[in-house]
């Protein structure tokens, strides 16, 4: 099965193209695409983005890693943004056929590598952090490569999670972690006033006060004032919120938007979601857009005339003698049916005069809706990839004596991917139950259905969870598991 996995590093050189052409050709590994580049000169920072298959997008992000600590010297580098590496930040995304928690082994793998091969300490952030308080990026960058390289020896905070307490003289720290997909978008105003921006960005930002899933600062580029800003969840705070609320602050100080920029990728349902917001499109939906429909028809999703051309294969293949994909795929899919189904219901109010009076709650119900089918949909995958895992780690360890680790590891991602799957599932029965008071009561059957394929979902998972839970003998991981499937048990 085919995995592949994003990857947007960071590395402090903006100014110097002949240096991250150098950077790039060190991370031409085969099974790894280059879809993106940026560079700017303000900021003398890069944003490169990578899609591949898990080990080979790894490895290509280490080597660009090593050919950066030989090419940039941070006691020479200058620029607007903050940053405490030659390579700053190194993050891994989930893209098609893993998961978050497969993302956060690839991170933890690399993080080692970079230090077993260029002594450059690593510390781990957002999904793959190792203490609560690294999960957020600014924490650990706070008083960038200088204020970490005078106190990383003798603050028992800034202990690396990976190395020694010694940043490398040249390439200092590097940050490499697993989330979800994030967006950077930066709007310039009309003015070279760079204090307004940094006071647009202290509104609009989550840490003090502003908007969930945003992150930002103000600086002065290319002769403007600029509003930066990482979006970590589009899904939840669209894009077109987040520019309607930097137009209002800016407000404020008689400014306004000049333009905006978008740094590296956007997914195609964040302009989507644009689009619905400005136009006001009344039940706007995806498959509205000619492209969208043409792709789910000729990719078999959408039959003419009928819908069983999309499910039947995936029924046929259960259906086959063999192993994969299994039950544990099928509650996945149950999960994501029935968060397909309580997507539908409250799209069929939301912009309803008789229930705008649910609209906040009608959409937060749709954006969660959303983020979770399509991890349940990865979710279909990942569970028949684990399972193929355990038996190879399971034949590997009939002809070698140390095969027993493998199995362990294979075994616990095997019982991590349909836990997730659990608690993903008894979260959109929780959305469900809340949609059934503020939504068409005539579509109440569907919600019906959509409650039956939650509990089918919970209850496959777990009978999955249990089968591997026998295998193990790591009475602490054994004991976690347990903690956080009782609470679905008693829920169910």
């Amino acid at each position: 099965m085919s995995t592949l996995v994003e990857c947007v590093p960071n590395f402090s050189e903006g100014r110097d193209k002949a240096k991250v052409d150098a950077i790039i050709e060190a991370m031409k590994v085969p099974g790894v695409f280059l879809l993106d580049r940026e560079m700017d000169a303000d900021h003398n920072r890069c944003v490169i983005t990578l899609v591949g298959d898990r080990e080979s997008v790894a490895e290509a992000a280490i080597r660009g890693v090593g050919k950066a600590a030989e090419l940039i010297d941070l006691t020479k580098h200058q620029g607007a943004h903050p940053r405490m590496g030659a390579s700053d930040v190194v993050p891994f995304i989930p893209i098609d056929g893993v998961t978050l928690e497969d993302c956060v082994q690839i991170a933890r793998h690399v993080g080692a590598e970079i230090w077993k091969r260029y002594q450059i300490p690593v510390y781990f952030y957002e999904a793959a952090a190792a203490i609560p308080e690294r999960t957020n990026l600014e924490n650990i960058r706070r008083g960038q490569f200088e204020g970490i390289r005078d106190d990383i020896a003798t603050n028992p905070a800034r202990k690396p999670d990976v190395g020694d307490s010694r940043v490398h003289p040249t390439a200092g720290a590097t940050v490499v972690g697993a989330r979800k997909f994030l967006v950077a978008y930066n709007v310039f105003l009309n003015t070279t006033d760079v204090d307004v921006a940094k006071k647009i960005a202290k509104a609009v930002r989550f840490s003090s006060g502003g908007l969930r899933y945003v992150k930002g600062a103000g600086f002065l580029v290319r002769g403007q004032a600029q509003v930066s800003m990482n979006l970590t969840d589009t899904d939840q705070t669209p894009v077109a919120r987040v520019f309607e609320y930097v137009k209002r602050e800016a407000a404020r100080y008689g400014v306004a938007p000049q333009s905006s920029e978008i740094v590296g990728l956007i997914p195609k349902k964040s302009l989507e979601d644009a689009a619905e917001w400005f136009l006001q499109v009344e039940n706007f939906d995806s498959s509205l857009i000619l492209e969208n429909r043409l792709a789910a028809v000729m990719g078999g999703k959408m039959a003419v005339g009928g819908l069983r051309a999309g499910v039947e294969p995936f029924v046929e293949q259960l259906a086959a003698p063999t192993a994969v994909p299994g039950g544990g795929s099928a509650s996945a899919a149950a999960g994501a049916m029935a968060a397909g189904l309580g997507a539908m219901v409250a799209g069929m109010a939301r912009g309803k005069k008789a229930y705008l009076q649910y609209e906040g709650e009608l959409s937060e119900a749709l954006a969660r809706l959303s983020a979770l089918r399509e991890e349940l949909k990865a979710a279909i995958d990942a569970d028949a990839e684990s399972f193929k895992t355990v038996m190879a780690a399971y034949k590997m360890a009939k002809d070698s004596p140390n095969g027993g680790g493998a199995v362990s590891d294979a075994l616990k991602q095997a019982t991590r991917v349909p836990l997730g799957v659990a608690e993903k599932a008894s979260e959109i029965g929780r959305i469900v139950e809340r949609l059934k008071p503020i939504t068409n009561p005539n579509m109440a059957s569907d919600l019906t259905v959509a409650e039956a394929l939650v509990r089918a979902a919970i209850d496959g998972a777990l009978a999955n969870v249990e089968i591997n839970l026998k295998e193990l003998q790591d009475e602490a991981f054994v004991a976690d598991v347990r903690a956080r499937v009782a609470p679905l048990v008693k829920g169910r």
